[in-house]
């Protein structure tokens, strides 16, 4: 009974990785790449306005922001909301705002009740954008000077109304190379965003460090107020976005937009900790059951090399095969090392411990804790978008 449920567990697997190698190679294909779109030019082109949040981004709000100071889109103006920063943010922020005309700065002292802050900070710079369209973007994202206008065109010529652009996530070492591949693997097979285009699909898709929204969608829709208490404010506002009837899409950014994200493993756990729960609607029975997938689709066909004979180990040898060269894929796509693939059972053990210490801690504490403040899980979960 045993070597039967072995071998159905392995051929369903083998066949699983097959059906993903096969979707994700035919939908990323779909998708546009930034480098191949020329930029929006002429004096005659929409207002855009870059509104940005940062706390206690001194180490690189500098070279980011500079960099968005630096674009060639000729029509845009910069908001820039210091968030309650206690280092040195607001003193930078304020020197860069009186060298450049085009960036305004105000600052949050107190949070209001009923929001997480950097949803908070995106809304009241929102309320003072005067661009046709509004750019959503992270303190720590280096743009391209063309990469606006880029997107601009894109916009246009595709008449939408929201934009995402997936960033580069600079690299950080063997084992942070092998979780980030594993992250962009799930979360492409979740979101299937070349689907984010097609109004008959529920797909959707949103990214913090590139939101390019119609400023008329975005109030339409009731903008941040909406989602002021979800961590996972971006693709949460893509689907009010969605839901609403209006047009998105997704663009891969490559070299032209890229974030350092976090810089080590550690700090990586315990960003993804804030909003791994809350992607998952804050459900016990899905966290559980996505870290059951996880390690029974990641890690145990490699175990079962070893622990299998006879026709059960190959299937388990094809599916590690498959799944090897799916990583490899995705690897290549985000400028991976493509050694970090023998890491890859690692990774996934690694991602069912985030998803598990995601749902204990949130759950222990009755909330989240980011960035110096509480947010209680019932006003969390009342959040459903």
């Amino acid at each position: 009974m045993l070597a039967v449920i072995e071998a159905v567990v392995a051929a369903s697997t083998l066949l699983l990785y097959v059906g993903s190698a096969i979707e994700l190679y035919l939908g990323n294909r779909k998708i546009a790449r930034l480098q191949n779109i020329p930029p929006l030019e002429g004096g005659d082109v929409p207002a855009v306005s870059i509104v940005i949040a940062a706390r206690d981004e001194e180490r690189q709000v500098e070279n980011a922001l500079g960099s968005v100071l630096r674009q060639d889109y000729p029509n845009y103006e910069v908001i820039v909301v210091n968030d309650r920063s206690s280092d040195g943010t607001g003193a930078i922020l304020d020197r860069m705002a009186r060298a450049n005309d085009r960036l305004r700065v105000v600052s949050v002292e107190e949070l209001p009740q009923g929001w997480l802050g950097k949803n908070h900070a995106l809304h009241m710079g929102a309320s003072l954008a005067s661009g046709a369209f509004i750019l959503f973007s992270d303190a720590d994202i280096v743009m391209d000077s063309s990469v606006v206008g880029r997107a601009m065109r894109y916009a246009s010529d595709h008449r939408l109304d929201h934009l995402a652009i997936a960033p580069h996530v600079v690299p950080h070492g063997f084992l942070f190379n092998a979780f980030l591949g594993v992250f962009g693997l799930f979360f492409n097979l979740y979101a299937k965003p070349w689907k984010a285009r097609d109004p008959r699909s529920p797909r959707h898709i949103g990214i913090g460090a590139f939101n390019l929204v119609r400023a008329s969608a975005y109030r339409a829709v009731g903008g941040h107020e909406r989602i002021a208490m979800r961590p996972d404010d971006d693709i949460k506002l893509g689907k009010l976005i969605k839901k609403s009837g209006y047009q998105q899409d997704l663009v891969f950014g490559g070299l032209l937009l890229s974030v350092e994200w976090y810089d080590s493993v550690r700090a990586m756990i315990r960003g993804l900790m804030k909003n791994m729960f809350a992607g998952l609607g804050y459900s016990v029975t899905a966290a559980l059951a996505a870290a059951v997938a996880q390690v029974l689709l990641g890690f145990w066909p490699f175990a079962a090399l070893a622990l299998t004979s006879g026709r059960v180990r190959i299937l388990n040898a094809l599916a590690v095969a498959t799944m090897l060269a799916i990583f490899i894929g995705a690897a290549k796509e985000m400028k991976l090392p493509l050694l970090c693939a023998i890491a890859f059972p690692v990774a996934m053990l690694l991602f069912a411990y985030v998803v598990l210490r995601s749902m204990a801690v949130t759950l222990r504490n009755g909330g989240i804790d980011w960035r110096g403040t509480h947010y209680s899980l019932a006003e969390l979960r009342a959040n459903r978008i």
